[in-house]
């Protein structure tokens, strides 16, 4: 009665931690800025209703949007697209969606970091592919050595996410670039998901992009402009792979919602002073996180970025006993096998309520 592809994936894991929760938890579940949307983003928006561009946009996205994201391509990211190089999507859900559609056929392979973000391997799995698990090297970073072992003639794409949900962990200079090799001498495209790479503490934001062009890029605006239920996302590559991403787009979206990408715009070339405050909030609260931890004795790898820990908790029941006790976090296992042991929390709330959940899982655990 219903695909097979679809009865064999499961609701996400996060998503089950909410049910249940009482009126008054606290959630350290949830992957979303706890800011509102700055002003003159919010003004954009208003000025595009006004100015009815209410309409259809081309497939690809308003071009002066896509201007601005070559320039900011070129700007923060140190390579560089033309428009027609660049698309704008329902969010970097839904670019995903687009790179995994483009790239595999059935029976194909694509290399997913273990623990990873809960939609790799659904969107793979939709796409007709086969998911394979990367497991993370010691300091929660995927290692070319780990990609190598893991290579077969299959494979035709590996997904880097940097910094990562769930660990927060950033991946070397080094690493990106031996990754890049990798995709240059077997033929697979990296799909690099870049949504948090504004929210670096400690290294640096280093884009597949600079040295090899089998790469398509997935960004968006919703986590670096808190504007998460904008749905505006985005991604870059070759004219070819945009092609033919184009063609799903195409017929399952037409274009990303006009009066958001105006907004999005405004938010790339507008002041910026709103994201470096958000970056300097984030790593108080990293902190705060951290030193709870160590007063409770849990490891937990330093996050250096996004706004996520990933300490080890040997108890399998803990996201249940905090949630009795009004804490929700996200189960290790929800991203992947090798996230049994860990429990994943975001710590984008207030402090207020950080220093309150941390009191209540030094009690439980």
């Amino acid at each position: 009665m219903f695909s097979e592809r679809v009865k064999n994936i499961d609701i996400s894991g996060i998503r089950k931690m909410f049910e249940g929760a009482g009126p008054n938890s606290i959630n350290l579940g949830l992957g979303q800025p706890d800011f509102d949307t700055p002003q003159h983003i919010k003004n954009a928006a208003i000025k595009a209703i006004n100015d009815g561009l209410t309409g259809y946009t081309m497939n690809l996205g308003f071009p002066e949007l896509r201007l601005a994201l070559c320039r900011k391509f070129d700007r923060e990211n140190h390579f560089k697209v033309s428009p027609e190089e660049v698309i704008v999507t329902s969010g970097a859900s839904e670019a995903l969606h687009l790179a995994l559609s483009a790239l595999v056929d059935e029976g194909d392979e694509v290399l997913i970091p273990d623990p990873g973000f809960v939609s790799y391997i659904p969107l793979t799995k939709m796409a007709g592919a086969t998911p394979v698990s990367v497991p993370l090297g010691e300091k929660l970073t995927i290692t070319p050595e780990a990609v190598n072992e893991a290579i077969t003639p299959r494979t035709r794409a590996i997904i880097v996410n940097s910094p990562s949900n769930p660990t927060g962990t950033v991946q070397t200079r080094q690493e990106i670039k031996a990754l890049a090799q990798i995709a240059e001498d077997n033929e697979i495209t990296i799909i690099s998901d870049e949504v948090y790479e504004h929210f670096i503490y400690e290294g640096e934001h280093v884009s597949p992009a600079q040295f090899t062009d089998k790469v398509i890029t997935i960004n968006a605006v919703s986590k670096t402009y808190a504007m998460t239920g904008w749905r505006i996302g985005y991604a870059a590559a070759r004219k070819e792979y945009v092609e033919q991403m184009l063609k799903v787009h195409q017929y399952i979206q037409a274009c990303a919602n006009s009066i958001a990408q105006k907004a999005a715009q405004a938010a790339l070339e507008g002041p910026q002073d709103c994201v470096s405050q958000m970056r300097e909030s984030f790593r108080k609260r990293r902190d705060i996180l951290m030193e709870g931890f160590d007063e409770m004795g849990i490891k937990c790898v330093m996050p250096q970025g996004a706004f996520y820990a990933f300490p080890e908790v040997e108890d399998e029941e803990a996201p249940q006993k905090l949630l009795k006790n009004g804490v929700i976090v996200v189960p290790g296992t929800a991203f992947g096998e090798n996230g049994k042991g860990h429990i994943r929390i975001s710590y984008a709330i207030s402090e207020e309520k950080l220093k309150k959940a941390i009191g209540i899982m030094g009690k439980v655990l």
